[in-house]
Order: C-alpha cells, then sequence, then structure tokens
C-alpha cells in the first residue's frame, strides 16, 4: 500500500507510511492526507532557490505563435519528471493562450502601475464617490490588472477555479521542493 500511494502522489516512503497510518489505510483518505500536509509546507519551500530546471517550449500547430518557458526546481532529479516537465509544458500554453507580460506583481514595473493607477482615478473623478472609496477601488482595479497581466495571478485556462499559482503550490507539496517561472517569452507573427 506504501509503494501504491508513493506511485500515486511522488511523496516520500515515510510520509506514505504516516499517511496510510493516520486514515487507517484508506487510500483516497491518505492521498488527501497527504496534499493537506504539503500544501502546508509548500509556503516555506518557496522561498528557497531554486536553481535547477528546464526550458520548454510551445509551438501552436499554426506555427504563428510560440512560447519559451523557464520553469526552476531545486533538484535535476525533479527537472528530470515527466510530471514536471508536463507542468511546463502546460504554463507554456497558459502563455501562449493568456499572453501575461509579467510573472509575477513584483515583476510589473512601477512606473507601469502609477500610469494605470492616474487612468483609472481620472475615470473615478466625475462619479462624485468620496476619495478614499476611490483609492479603494483604484486598488480593486490594479489587482484585477495583474489578473490580466501577471502569469502567477491568472486564472488557469484549462480550470477557470484553478489560479497559476495554487496549480504550482499543489506541485510544490508533490515533489517537496521550490518550484518557480523564471521568465518566458512569447512570439508571435506580427507583433
Amino acid at each position: 500500500m506504501i509503494k501504491e500511494l508513493r506511485d500515486k502522489t511522488q511523496a516520500g516512503m515515510m510520509d506514505c507510511k504516516k499517511a496510510l497510518q493516520e486514515t487507517g489505510g484508506d487510500m483516497d483518505k491518505a492521498v488527501d492526507f497527504l496534499r493537506k500536509k504539503g500544501m502546508a509546507s509548500a509556503g516555506k519551500k518557496m522561498g528557497r532557490s531554486a536553481s535547477e530546471g528546464i526550458v520548454a517550449t510551445y509551438i501552436h500547430s499554426n506555427n504563428k505563435l510560440g512560447v519559451l518557458l523557464e520553469l526552476n526546481c531545486e533538484t535535476d532529479f525533479v527537472a528530470r519528471n515527466e510530471d514536471f516537465q508536463n507542468l511546463a509544458k502546460e504554463l507554456c500554453m497558459q502563455v501562449a493562450a493568456a499572453n501575461p507580460l509579467y510573472v509575477t506583481p513584483e515583476d510589473v514595473p512601477q512606473e507601469v502601475i502609477a500610469k494605470e493607477k492616474e487612468i483609472y482615478k481620472e475615470q473615478m473623478q466625475d462619479s462624485g464617490k468620496p476619495e478614499n472609496v476611490i483609492d479603494k477601488i483604484v486598488e480593486g482595479k490594479i489587482n484585477k490588472y495583474y489578473t490580466e497581466v501577471c502569469l502567477l495571478e491568472q486564472e488557469y485556462i484549462k480550470d477557470p477555479k484553478v489560479v497559476i499559482k495554487d496549480l504550482i503550490k499543489d506541485k510544490i507539496a508533490t515533489y517537496g521542493e521550490n518550484i518557480g517561472v523564471g521568465r518566458f517569452t512569447r512570439y508571435q507573427i506580427g507583433e
């Protein structure tokens, strides 16, 4: 049963043994147990250095759109894993479809944020709302802007209920090491 759980989850042997003991040998509950445990520790792992990884590519079927994406991890063992490579391909397709400009909100230049805030404030000037309400609305619009232009803040194209950063966190929980998008480039004919 431990081997079967390991094959399903990629978790360590002792973690699988503990999960099966905690859940009375129920395989489905053991998988859930490991996922919850992994997600809790995924946040801690996100700060660690990820100096291994792969460069993945995606070329659209019409050969007019392509993506190069660097996906980092901590060990070459994970980088060679087929599931990790599939994640990189999925992220390439996300970039191709959703056309993000940045990886994270921290990557957006301050002058771009300032310009967006200025535009949103001008849109709200004639609304008659108090300044503090306008500021809150502008902050909300900036957060919405991040979901459009930042890869990690976007909804996953295959499941809009999942945000890309949560998809990556799930893989961090699975592998027990930090995973992060280093950078990407999207090429399209005519752009």
